[in-house]
C-alpha cells in the first residue's frame, strides 16, 4: 500500500499532507515538488493537501478516487489488487470493425458500469468491434456529459468508481469487445479545479472555447506534459482499455518543437510494446490536416486515427435536407463522393463557415481509410443540437435504413451512437448537474448564445440544469424490439455481419473506391473490387446504373429489381450487390 505521498506544487510556500485524520508537514524537494511519509498503510485512507495558510484541504491532482466528490478528499486505491481475467484477449486494433460509441450515465437505467456489463452480449452479438465510453473522469455533480471532468486520474463515483470501471473493461474483453475510452485534455471543469492552487497547470491569458488552456509550452509545462503522458499510460496499464479518443485536439495549443499529440503516440507506441498488446490513439479533429495521423517516420505526429466531420456533414445534408451553418458546403452529393473518394471535402479550399480556406489533401498513398472514424450521428452531433434530437426524430424508417447502409459500407472505421441501431426516439440533450445556482445559469445561457450561428430556435433547448433534460436522454430498451426499431436493428446486424465478412467492404485503399453518382437524379453509387453500395436519396424510385453486368443482391433495405447493369430502387432504398460471376 502507498506510504509516500509527493505532489508537485512550485506555487506553494508550504505543504501539509492531512491523512487519516493526521497532520504531516511535507518538505520542499526538487523541481516543485513535495514528499511526505506516512506510516505504512493496511487499508485504504482519504487524503488531501493543506496549500499554505489554507484550512480546508483540497484533492490531491493524481486522485484514483473522490468518494465524496470532487471538493472533497481524495481516497488511496490500488490497481493492482483486481484480478484480470482477460489474458486472452487481444485487441484488432483500428482495422475497420465498427465502434459503438456510449454514455454511462444514460445507456442504461442505472447509469452504471455494472448495468452497462449486461449490455456486453447485446452489443457483442450486434456486431461492433470496439465500445467507446464518454469521458468517465470525476466531475463535479451526479450526471454530466463528462467534459466538465477535473480530476483526470479519478473514476467517476456515480457510475461506480475505478473498481466498477475494471469489471466493465474486463467484462468487455471476455465477450470480445474491445474498449476505448473519450479522454479529454483541452481544459478542465468549471467547479472543482483545484490545479492552479498547486501550480501552472493552464496557461495566462490563453483559452479557448470550455476555458483556460491546459499549459503545453510554457514555463512549467515539462511536468504539465508528464502528467498528461502518465494519464494516458495509465489508462492502458491500470484500466486495460485498447485505446483513447483525444478530445478537440485542435484546441491543444502547443508551439514546442515536439509537439504534445507526438509525444502521446511515442508513449502509447511504447507502451503497446511491454505489453506486448496493440494500443492506438484516435483524434478528434476538425483541422484537416492529416499531419495527425501520418507516421513519425515521415514527419507526422503518428496517432493511429481521426474523426471525420465532413463525413458526417456530407451524409447528413443529404439525408435530410438541413443545409444551415457549418452544413452549407456540404449540400450536394459532390460533396459526399468527394468524401468517399478523397477522405477529406476541405483539402485546401474555401469553407464558408470559417470565411477561409482549410485543410490539405488526405495523402492516400501513406494512409488507410481505416485510420478516418466516420458516423451519421455521435454524441457531439446530436447532444449539441438546440433539441438533442437525433436522425430519427424527422427520418423514417427508409431513410434511416438509407443512412445506415452509406456509413457501413464505407472504406472507412464506422462508429454507431448509443440506440441508433434501432432508431431510438428519446433525445440526447445536453445535460449538467452543478449544485452552484450561478454555475447552473451560466451553463444554460451559454447553450442558448451557441446556437446563433445555426439559426436554430432558442424556444427549443432544454435546460441543462433540469434533472428531466438527463432522464430524457436515457435510452428505452423496450423500442429495440418493436417494429420498425426492430426491424432497423435487424438491419444493422445484418450490415456488420457483411462488413466483417466481405473484404471488399473492408478495403483501406482509397485508391480503390469509385464513386458515380447524379445530382440531378439524386443517387449514388460506392464501387469496391466486385461489390457495389447503390443508394438512392430521392423519394421516388430510380433505376440506377452498376458498375458491372449481372448482379445479385446480397442486402436491400427494401425490394430492389436487378435489370442487366441497372438496379431499380424503391424511395430512399438501398442495396448492397456483387458481381454475378462470383456465384
Amino acid at each position: 500500500m502507498r506510504t509516500n505521498f509527493d505532489v508537485w506544487a512550485p506555487n506553494a510556500d508550504t505543504m501539509t499532507l492531512v491523512a487519516d485524520g493526521r497532520h504531516l508537514s511535507m518538505s520542499r524537494g526538487v523541481n516543485g515538488w513535495w514528499h511526505a511519509q506516512h506510516a505504512e498503510l493496511t487499508h485504504d485512507i482519504d487524503y488531501g493537501f493543506l496549500i499554505n495558510d489554507a484550512e480546508t484541504p483540497v484533492p490531491d491532482p493524481r486522485s484514483r478516487r473522490q468518494p465524496g466528490g470532487v471538493h472533497a478528499l481524495s481516497r488511496t486505491w490500488d490497481p493492482d489488487s483486481y484480478q484480470w481475467h482477460d489474458a486472452d484477449w487481444t485487441s484488432r486494433g483500428l482495422d475497420g470493425g465498427a465502434i459503438y460509441e456510449l454514455h454511462i450515465g444514460t445507456f442504461t437505467p442505472e447509469g452504471t458500469f455494472d448495468a452497462a456489463i449486461g449490455k456486453l452480449g447485446y452489443l457483442a452479438d450486434l456486431g461492433v468491434e470496439y465500445v467507446e465510453l464518454l469521458p468517465c473522469n470525476a466531475f463535479n455533480g451526479t450526471h454530466n456529459w463528462g467534459y466538465d471532468g477535473v480530476l483526470w486520474y479519478a473514476i467517476q463515483e456515480t457510475y461506480g468508481g475505478p473498481d466498477g470501471y475494471q469489471r466493465f473493461v474486463d467484462a468487455a474483453h471476455q465477450a470480445g469487445l474491445g474498449v476505448i475510452q473519450d479522454v479529454v485534455y483541452n481544459h478542465l471543469g468549471p467547479s472543482g479545479n483545484y490545479l492552479p492552487m498547486f501550480g501552472p497547470y493552464l496557461s495566462d491569458g490563453a483559452g479557448n472555447t470550455w476555458g483556460d488552456s491546459v499549459n503545453l509550452d510554457g514555463p512549467g509545462s515539462d511536468t504539465v506534459r508528464e502528467y498528461i503522458v502518465d494519464n494516458v499510460l495509465m489508462w492502458f496499464r491500470d484500466f486495460h482499455v485498447d485505446g483513447l479518443r483525444l478530445d478537440a485536439v485542435h484546441a491543444l495549443h502547443d508551439e514546442r518543437a515536439i509537439h504534445i499529440l507526438e509525444e502521446l503516440a511515442t508513449a502509447t507506441d511504447g507502451c503497446s510494446r511491454a505489453l506486448d498488446k496493440p494500443l492506438f490513439l484516435i483524434a478528434e479533429s476538425d483541422l484537416n490536416d492529416p499531419r495527425l495521423i501520418t507516421p513519425r517516420e515521415q514527419n507526422g505526429y503518428g496517432l493511429d486515427g481521426q474523426w471525420s466531420d465532413d463525413f458526417h456533414h456530407a451524409a447528413h445534408t443529404n439525408l435530410t435536407g438541413e443545409s444551415g451553418g457549418y452544413y452549407e458546403d456540404f449540400d450536394s452529393l459532390t460533396a459526399l463522393a468527394k468524401v468517399l473518394q478523397d477522405g477529406f471535402f476541405h483539402e485546401g479550399t474555401y469553407s464558408s463557415f470559417r470565411g477561409r480556406t482549410h485543410g490539405r489533401p488526405f495523402t492516400k498513398d501513406a494512409l488507410s481509410a481505416r485510420q478516418l472514424v466516420t458516423f451519421i450521428q455521435n454524441h457531439d452531433q446530436i447532444g449539441n443540437r438546440a433539441a438533442g434530437d437525433r436522425l430519427s426524430a424527422t427520418l423514417d424508417y427508409p431513410q434511416l435504413a438509407l443512412a445506415a447502409v452509406l456509413n457501413l459500407t464505407t472504406p472507412f472505421t464506422p462508429m454507431i451512437f448509443m440506440g441508433e441501431e434501432f432508431g431510438a426516439s428519446t433525445p440526447w440533450q445536453f445535460f449538467t448537474s452543478h449544485p452552484e445556482p450561478e454555475l447552473g445559469k451560466a451553463t444554460a445561457e451559454g447553450r442558448l448564445r451557441e446556437f446563433e450561428r445555426m439559426g436554430w430556435d432558442p424556444d427549443t433547448v432544454p435546460n441543462p440544469q433540469d434533472p428531466s433534460t438527463f432522464t430524457n436522454s436515457k435510452l428505452d430498451w423496450s423500442e429495440a424490439g418493436q417494429g420498425d426499431h426492430a426491424r432497423l436493428h435487424d438491419l444493422y446486424r445484418l450490415l456488420l455481419d457483411l462488413r466483417r465478412t466481405r473484404p471488399d467492404l473492408t478495403d483501406p485503399d482509397l485508391h480503390n473506391v469509385r464513386v458515380d453518382f447524379d445530382e440531378v437524379g439524386r443517387w449514388l453509387v460506392l464501387s469496391r473490387g466486385q461489390t457495389a453500395v447503390a443508394l438512392n436519396f430521392a423519394a421516388e424510385p430510380r433505376e440506377v446504373p452498376l458498375p458491372f453486368g449481372a448482379s445479385q443482391v446480397l442486402l436491400e433495405t427494401e425490394q430492389a429489381q436487378v435489370y442487366g447493369d441497372a438496379v431499380q430502387l424503391p424511395g430512399y432504398g438501398a442495396a448492397v450487390l456483387a458481381a454475378q460471376a462470383e456465384q
